[in-house]
């Protein structure tokens, strides 16, 4: 086999794209990795889920927000917070990261190749490095895995300056006194609270009628409970109509009739599929309207041995879900007896502050498909290490079936919710009941408690619906 014939080469350093590659490679198949940055990990590590995670932690860290409930200090930063205080942490993080990866690619003997990788053929990649060398690659499978990049608004000049996407923010040259954040979708309401707790004066611009309908409405309204009460301005069922650079503040001028003034913008509009550039036209591949390819349950394109895995393919877009997607897909590809499918039971967290986590039904969801429920709640205000941490206003929801006590959804809004969801997660897989938290022995103190009581809760919701009316 000559140095540019391999078995599998995967388009982009993502976690879809890592994660494929190293699942063939375990196998003992022959995997290049083209990556066309300068830096492996795509948008996961390098601007996206885990930059953000982080600045989440740094924002906590300086605002003394988790503090606030154990000693009812004032929560507001105490001196100037400077853009490297800010990024000291995340960078950390990143380059931690970086040397990850590159540790998985070289244990698995796999071959890092930089530039940009274009189709010739359905066999074949053409990929021009930084200096203008070209080098050929071919294999009977190949895997798309070049992540998505922000969706910048129609109409919108572009000013490096004030206005920012989910990438750009990252390369603020200091921390402003006022932000508006257009789009209140997980990457607008992540970013928003985050910089509010660093004090900043912050309007979340949403053009629905609740923050984050995909939640369930209790959810909902508890976060957007919160987050007023952290001072945050949330305007609903809004859009922008124009943006005015003429002044030293950025006008938005609102469909409403309503403007905004702020120093900074932050547009999280949603994210395209980065397809462009691939020469996708020269295989027979079609690209829809964000840029997204569409794959069958295997993963597999209109052409059976071209793959194609996480953001690119558009929904749901987690880097968890993409890394599962790229091993299913490589299993297909290679006949290999070791997963054949990703989970239904997808987990979900939003990394506000609060945090948020779900999976499995809502109350709404359930409605809809004429599905009965009950519903227990504990708030973390009763729950001995919610006070211990000083949060108290934290709530893990308890969906299940009335007649069977079958788990059917888990939503939790407080810390380490994230944490927290896989306990009904591993509850739901397995098809158990409400009955499981009450038998089971939970740490005491923790917050994983609260599922015993709202089990308690969902029990006494549901005797109070049976109990007869009083003659």
């Amino acid at each position: 086999m000559s140095s540019d014939a391999f078995d599998l080469i995967v388009l982009g350093s993502g976690p879809a794209g890592e994660k494929g590659a190293a699942q063939a490679a375990y196998f003992g198949k022959h995997v290049a990795l083209v990556e066309r940055e300068r830096r492996l990990g795509g948008a996961g590590v390098n601007t996206g889920t885990l930059p953000s995670k982080t600045l989440r932690e740094t924002a906590l860290y300086f605002s003394g927000l988790r503090q606030r409930g154990l000693y009812g200090i004032d929560y507001s930063i105490k001196r100037e917070l400077t853009v490297p205080d800010f990024m000291y942490r995340k960078d950390h993080v990143v380059r931690s990261l970086w040397a990850m990866i590159d540790a998985n690619l070289e244990r698995h003997r796999i071959e890092m190749v930089q530039g940009y990788g274009e189709f010739e053929d359905p066999h074949t990649l053409r990929v021009t490095d930084m200096d203008g060398g070209v080098r050929r690659l071919s294999a009977p499978v190949i895997l798309i895995a070049t992540g998505s990049y922000p969706n910048w608004p129609e109409g919108v000049a572009r000013d490096p300056e004030r206005l920012y996407d989910s990438d750009t923010i990252l390369q603020m040259d200091r921390i402003p006194s006022s932000l508006a954040v257009v789009g209140a979708g997980v990457i607008g309401c992540e970013y928003a609270t985050m910089f509010r707790a660093m004090g900043v004066e912050v309007s979340l611009v949403c053009g629905q009628d609740r923050l984050l309908p995909f939640l369930d409405e209790e959810i909902s309204e508890q976060l957007r409970a919160q987050v007023s009460r952290l001072g945050l301005s949330v305007v609903l069922n809004e859009s922008v109509d124009a943006v005015d650079l003429s002044g030293s503040q950025v006008r938005l001028r609102l469909r409403g009739g309503g403007t905004l003034e702020v120093e900074r913008v932050l547009f999280a509009t949603g994210r395209m599929g980065a397809t462009h550039g691939l020469g996708l036209e020269r295989v027979g591949i079609g690209v829809g309207p964000r840029g997204h390819l569409k794959v069958n349950e295997n993963y597999q394109t209109e052409i059976p041995h071209i793959y194609a895995a996480g953001d690119v393919i558009g929904f749901p877009a987690l880097a968890s879900t993409s890394m599962e997607q790229a091993r299913v897909a490589m299993c297909h590809a290679f006949e290999l007896k070791y997963k054949s499918r990703v989970s239904t039971l997808l987990p979900m967290a939003v990394y506000t502050i609060p945090e948020i986590a779900a999976v499995g039904e809502t109350e709404q969801s359930c409605r809809q498909k004429g599905i009965a429920c009950g519903v227990g709640r504990a708030l973390y205000q009763d729950n001995s290490r919610g006070q211990i941490i000083g949060d108290v206003s934290g709530l893990i929801k308890l969906v299940f079936a009335p007649d069977d006590l079958r788990l059917l959804g888990v939503h939790v809004v407080g810390e380490m919710a994230s944490e927290l969801v896989h306990v009904g997660q591993g509850c739901l897989y397995f098809g158990g009941t409400i009955d499981y938290f009450i038998q089971a022995v939970f740490n005491h103190p923790t917050l994983a408690e609260a599922y015993k009581y709202a089990a308690y809760d969902g029990l006494g919701n549901l005797a109070r619906l049976k109990k007869p009316p009083a003659s």
